[in-house]
């Protein structure tokens, strides 16, 4: 399963309809929890999804609305008994803030903590790029590496059937046969998270040719001085580095509390994400609390 679980969706303040910032990503047997803020514990109740299914944890940056969250995702966790360990990553100047914030969650939970200070490569497959805030803050992108989709029939005019087919993909070669012979080029899904941010290189990089981008987007395009004197984006610089960028799905979140009715938000990234490089333009979409996005159909080649 590959889907985006939508715990939370206001910016500074919750209202009477968006919680605080939560977005589960469930990628196969992961499930990484971004931005827990204030009552994700209850969020993921709501949704459905045990405390069990979260494997790993990441942090943008230390303000509340992102972590205030963590003490009571993690006392869950251990009230559930989960016992494999948690990592969680975060700005390293924001280990003081994490650190307390661990200390206040009932004990039990293997937490393994993760700072982080440049970009790179924190886990497997996942990377960071410094964002432009007001407090340290790194974007996250999650890239499964391309593949291979074997293909039936010439599995069969090959001769190759049952346990041969596993030795085939974890050896490349079944006898004469090659992988490549019975199969086509797949490839690989990649998802990006992009929050509290002004523009910048880093979002641009995180961004790059995704399936599935999450972006703040917190005030509307008229309110572009607020955004700059806050150091957030409007609706249309998301959509704007969602069509430089050539993403798939752009799903638009961490609205602030002005905005009662978003769909406007989602025109004006529409509008700037016209021009896309992507075959088939940028899909937009605004998303509420407990909604699910699953991830955008494979590309071929």
């Amino acid at each position: 399963m590959r889907e985006l679980v939508v715990l939370g969706t206001a910016s500074q303040a919750p209202t009477r309809t968006r919680n605080h910032n939560g977005y589960l990503l469930r990628w196969d047997d992961q499930g990484i929890l971004f931005d827990p803020g204030e009552g994700t514990q209850r969020q993921l109740l709501l949704a459905g999804v045990a405390s069990s299914a979260v494997t790993r944890i990441c942090l943008t940056h230390a303000h509340g609305d992102h972590t205030f969250g963590l003490p009571g995702i993690l006392s869950r966790m251990s009230l559930d008994g989960v016992a494999d360990p948690v990592p969680v990553h975060y700005p390293a100047s924001a280990d003081p803030v994490v650190r307390a914030l661990v200390a206040l969650a009932r004990p039990g939970v293997d937490v393994r903590l993760h700072p982080h200070g440049a970009a790179g490569e924190v886990a497997p497959g996942l990377r960071v790029e410094p964002l432009r805030h007001r407090v340290e803050t790194f974007g996250y992108r999650l890239t499964e590496p391309d593949g291979r989709t074997l293909r039936p029939a010439l599995l069969e005019e090959a001769g190759v059937r049952g346990a041969d087919v596993g030795v085939l993909v974890a050896q490349g070669r079944w006898r004469d046969v090659r992988l490549e012979d019975v199969s086509v080029p797949r490839r690989g899904q990649s998802f990006a998270f992009v929050m509290d941010t002004a523009p910048c290189d880093g979002a641009a990089a995180l961004a790059q040719d995704v399936d599935l981008l999450v972006a703040e987007s917190t005030y509307a395009d008229e309110d572009a001085a607020l955004a700059r004197e806050h150091l957030h984006l409007t609706a249309g610089q998301a959509g704007a580095l969602a069509g430089a960028a050539g993403v798939g799905t752009l799903v638009l979140t961490h609205f602030s509390s002005r905005y009662a009715d978003v769909r406007p938000l989602a025109e004006q990234a529409r509008a700037a994400a016209a021009s896309s490089r992507r075959p088939g333009g940028v899909a937009v979409r605004t998303v509420d609390d407990l909604d699910r996005v699953p991830l955008p159909r494979r590309r071929s080649g």
